[in-house]
């Protein structure tokens, strides 16, 4: 495997020195503007509770902390460096109660139904198993009338996601509709599509 293949496939899993590039590139400039389209598109919410899925190195669960000074969020990944990079990354909100961060695995959560306001998905349903199982366990956690932001950087059409699809193990670019189909098919009483005018990216959020 060549060194670039190597190095885009730590999207999936970051680990070792390559990982650690990964997550810093994670938190860059690029990945923050795209997250912080897709959160500008959330209802205005209070959320109590936030769970940040595939949190990776941590950026967007402190981006949502301070969007909602008055919530709590717990941050998972299933990459024990992801773990701890997010970890060192929110380390002031771990402080102070209002973060926790562990591993876990999007298709099983160890959270407790209906605990949830908010979950949210950047760059990382690609990789997720099912995704209908990962899916309908999001929809478990939630509370009626909760939300579920994923925010993606391919829309599932664009050369680029195609590209990356082929090089990167296990990797799956959904279309805003196979996402929507899968969402409803869980349970999801409500979806909204949002597309970027300029680049492919898209933000569906589904409500409880």
């Amino acid at each position: 495997m060549g060194l670039f293949k190597s190095f885009v496939n730590q999207t999936r899993k970051p680990q070792g020195v390559l990982g650690k590039m990964m997550l810093g590139s994670m938190n860059g400039s690029g990945h923050a503007k795209m997250a912080d389209w897709g959160m500008s598109h959330l209802d205005i919410i209070k959320p109590s509770l936030i769970a940040e899925l595939g949190c990776g190195g941590g950026r967007n669960a402190k981006e949502l902390l301070k969007r909602y000074p008055d919530s709590k969020l717990v941050a998972i990944d299933y990459s024990d460096l992801s773990v701890e990079k997010s970890k060192a990354y929110n380390e002031e909100a771990i402080k102070e109660g209002r973060c926790v961060v562990r591993r876990g695995d999007v298709s099983k959560l160890d959270l407790p139904d209906d605990c949830c306001d908010l979950a949210t998905a950047f760059e990382t349903v690609y990789f997720w198993p099912g995704p209908e199982k990962s899916f309908a366990e999001v929809f478990r956690i939630l509370k009626k009338g909760g939300y579920f932001m994923i925010v993606n950087e391919s829309n599932g059409m664009d050369e680029t996601g195609k590209k990356f699809e082929k090089i990167i193990d296990g990797m799956k670019c959904y279309t805003a509709n196979e996402l929507t189909a899968v969402l409803k098919k869980v349970g999801f009483s409500e979806v909204k599509t949002v597309t970027h005018p300029k680049n492919p990216w898209i933000a569906v959020i589904a409500k409880k």
